[in-house]
């Protein structure tokens, strides 16, 4: 049975473990990938640059430097050099010896454990051969129906969807645009990727009603509290956007309290 990301044909909203649960595990790596599951996703989203030999490896910045152990551009390193680094000690020595996964065992560990991968174009460089080279192993590892490729830059989408027409894309966006099914259209997305604040439930329903998905993105706690304190909490609204199956996925660093939310909304169930 194929991977469905639509809330209103699944019954149920997926909880998105973003770069898997980072809060707690090394990002972007196995370990976050396999606890998101644990704690109750059914999708992660990783990021994807490109070594010097054209590998696709799970890596959010342009540089090794901030979640490893070594130094210097991802496109200046080959997948060897990329394989010798630690990608766990600098966020605790509990995680020493983790590595950079490869695109590749990412799509496998998906296909393996039944979980969903939202893919994010991080490539600056060489963005349309990465979009490739994902496409190849889409194809060779059997998980076109569980990726969603998504970006910022919507022109890149709709290259890619031009060259591969069978693909999902998902557009990022940081802005409440004034028609926000147009902006899908014109770059032949299937999904937008929405901010919690920037969510508007008349937005949500002319998405469905055109044949589009959603992936709202829910602030960790910690950046909640102010809210809380002041006697805003936008929490309830959000529980019953979920509920009326207003939204598709529901994203964050805080896998946990993400799930949580789903769980209150009595939108989860088994994953189709």
């Amino acid at each position: 049975m194929a991977f469905n990301f639509l809330a209103r044909e699944t019954g149920r909203v997926h909880v998105c473990g973003h770069r898997g649960y980072s809060l707690r595990y090394p990002e972007n790596t196995v370990p976050a990938f396999e606890a998101a599951k644990v704690a109750g996703a059914t999708t992660v989203e990783i990021d994807v640059v490109l070594t010097a030999d054209d590998e696709p490896i799970v890596l959010h910045d342009l540089t090794v430097d901030r979640t490893t152990n070594g130094h210097g551009f991802a496109a200046d390193l080959s997948l060897e050099q990329i394989r010798r680094l630690d990608a766990g000690v600098c966020f605790h020595p509990a995680f020493a010896g983790t590595k950079i996964p490869t695109v590749a065992e990412a799509l496998d560990w998906a296909k393996r454990d039944n979980m969903g991968i939202v893919l994010e174009i991080k490539e600056a460089e060489r963005p349309d051969i990465a979009v490739d080279r994902v496409e190849g192993l889409l194809r060779a590892t059997g998980t076109l129906d569980r990726v969603i490729v998504i970006s910022f830059d919507h022109v890149l989408l709709k290259r890619a969807v031009e060259r591969h027409p069978h693909l999902r894309t998902e557009a990022i966006t940081h802005a409440r645009h004034a028609d926000l099914v147009g902006v899908l259209r014109a770059c032949s997305a299937n999904s937008v990727s929405i901010e919690l604040d920037m969510f508007c439930a008349d937005d949500a329903r002319a998405l469905h009603e055109a044949g589009f998905s959603n992936r709202v993105h829910v602030p960790r706690p910690d950046a909640l509290a102010p809210y809380w304190r002041g006697g805003r909490d936008p929490l309830p609204a959000l529980v019953q956007w979920i509920a009326d199956g207003l939204i598709d996925t529901v994203s964050g660093d805080d896998v946990p309290f993400i799930a949580m939310l789903a769980k209150r909304a009595g939108r989860t169930g088994a994953v189709s």
